[in-house]
């Protein structure tokens, strides 16, 4: 066996990491390497096994490949493997590179050393644990690429000439989420939302643009709110809604998001202000003992610093500046609420942040907001849905301890569970999110505010009626499908006679189909 190998490769199985296999089938690639070593690793999405049938299909969390991609039941092989056909996971790669020790990359890379995947795990030895390898620099070899663009989205790139390759990977050793290219991603991308969205509102008269941004940025203020179960007074919301607009104007550090945290909590009397001096999670406590239940378990507080300037590192770096603005937004507000770096308003600061992407890389038309919070609250099962998409698989290898003050202390080493997580169900569901906001809540406010305007025009050429008295009328129409209730008629409008209700109905349903 290997070294640092706990046993040995496993041939046909059923099940395996408690996830069973659709037909019995030989685990490789990741599946193997995890099992063989005893990795102590949040499990891939998606895991590969050799099926008995000559056609490669997925089903239950397996990718099953064919007999004849079986590879060879070494260290070499499966890893070759894994880059070929699943991508890279960084932090399996990086707990396993400790587990083997140098001496194993340097055995594969001397047995290879024009090899293209020989090459790729020598960088991304040095690279991940900041160590070089007892090898003279490559001399021979076409210069390969680290992340196969192919599998996943990747940055344009900078060259290794040590290691003839060519670094592409989208973050830095602190922090780099990684995301797969999908068929609903590629969709995505390739629609250009950002330009669709210049051309819906390119007609728009500008007073009736500035009243549809401004309506947006306030539903999208109040949603976020909604969404961790608060109702805030008014002013508080405007506040809030001020922030956001004024999101992708600076840079996100550690300082930026102390800031924003003060805005957010408002009231710090009961809560601490800046990066967590202990641990955290999100959860319940046990209503007899006060111990907590964790459905997820925040980073260690002694990380706190280094994930967030990683995180800041990414957010500012070039390498993620070539991908899509929506994937950096994903993999930088999703990494954020993972590493839940403070007491209290992550989940504000983490909706901020996808504002704060896509304004700064240009993605909304100046001066609008798209009303991502909105979407998500309308959407909040799927949301959480998302969440737990790594969060459970992250929660099964945290080990932690309740305290005494029914916190959580975390015994193991969980820094690289956060910098390095598959962030494409985040990327996928923030397109959908973003999509729904152009496909639909942008033109439909635009069309609603036509529609009162061409309507209060249209009443004060019949009726002199007070501003607070014509917006109740529409509001009215608006929710009895353009019929004014006997309710209204009998009590706020008893004034109006039955021929100036049947003309002010047909202005509306006049103005609804302009």
């Amino acid at each position: 066996m290997e070294q640092g190998q706990k046993k040995p490769f496993s041939g046909p199985v059923s099940v395996l990491h408690g996830r069973w296999l659709p037909k019995t089938a030989v685990p490789v690639g990741y599946a193997a390497l995890i099992d063989a070593f005893d990795l102590a690793v949040p499990i891939p999405i998606t895991l590969a096994a050799i099926g008995p049938r000559h056609k490669v299909y997925q089903a239950e969390g397996w990718k099953l490949y064919t007999p004849r991609h079986e590879p060879e039941a070494s260290l070499t092989g499966h890893l070759t493997f894994a880059l070929r056909y699943e991508g890279l996971d960084l932090a399996v790669l990086k707990m396993l590179f400790r587990a083997t020790g140098p001496e194993a990359v340097v055995e594969i890379v001397r047995a290879a050393p024009t090899g293209a995947y020989a090459r790729r795990l020598w960088f991304l030895y040095e690279w991940l644990l900041d160590q070089p390898l007892d090898l003279p620099n490559a001399t021979r070899g076409t210069y390969a690429l680290v992340v196969d663009p192919e599998q996943q989205w990747a940055s344009e790139g900078e060259t290794s000439s040590r290691h003839r390759v060519k670094n592409n990977l989208p973050g830095t050793p602190a922090w780099c989420p990684m995301i797969f290219r999908t068929p609903e991603l590629d969709d995505f991308v390739a629609r250009n939302l950002g330009e669709e969205a210049r051309r819906v509102i390119a007609e728009a008269p500008a007073d009736l643009l500035a009243r549809t941004a401004a309506f947006l940025l306030l539903k999208d203020s109040r949603s976020s709110f909604q969404i961790e179960g608060e109702d805030p007074p008014q002013d508080r919301i405007q506040r809030w809604g001020q922030v956001i607009g004024e999101a992708g104007r600076r840079p996100v550090d550690r300082m930026e998001l102390e800031r924003l945290q003060r805005i957010v909590i408002g009231d710090a009397r009961f809560v601490h202000l800046g990066l967590r001096q202990e641990g955290g999670f999100v959860g319940e406590h046990d209503r007899v003992s006060g111990a907590p239940i964790p459905d997820h378990i925040s980073a260690r507080h002694e990380d706190l610093p280094d994930l967030i300037d990683g995180l800041a590192a990414f957010d500012q770096g070039p390498a993620a500046r070539h991908l899509d603005p929506v994937l950096a937004a994903a993999a930088l507000a999703f990494g954020f609420v993972y590493i839940h770096p403070f007491e209290d308003g992550n989940g504000r600061l983490h909706r901020y942040l996808i504002h704060h992407v896509l304004a700064e890389r240009g993605f909304n038309p100046p001066g609008l907001v798209f009303p991502v919070s909105a979407v998500i609250l309308d959407r909040i099962d799927e949301y959480r849905r998302v969440l737990e998409s790594y969060s459970r698989r992250l929660l099964a290898h945290v080990r932690w301890r309740p305290t005494d003050r029914g916190n959580v202390e975390v015994l193991n080493d969980t820094a690289d569970f956060y910098r390095y997580f598959d962030a494409t169900p985040h990327a996928e569901f923030l397109f959908r999110c973003v999509a729904r906001t152009i496909d639909v809540d942008l033109p439909e406010e635009a069309r609603f505010l036509r529609t009162y305007d061409g309507f209060r025009a249209g009443l004060s050429l019949m009726i002199d009626m007070p501003d607070r008295l014509l917006d109740l009328l529409f509001r009215f129409l608006r929710q009895n499908g353009g019929t004014l209730s006997k309710r209204a008629r009998e009590k706020e409008f008893a004034a109006l006679t039955e021929d100036e209700i049947a003309r002010i109905e047909a202005l509306y349903a006049e103005q609804r189909h302009d």
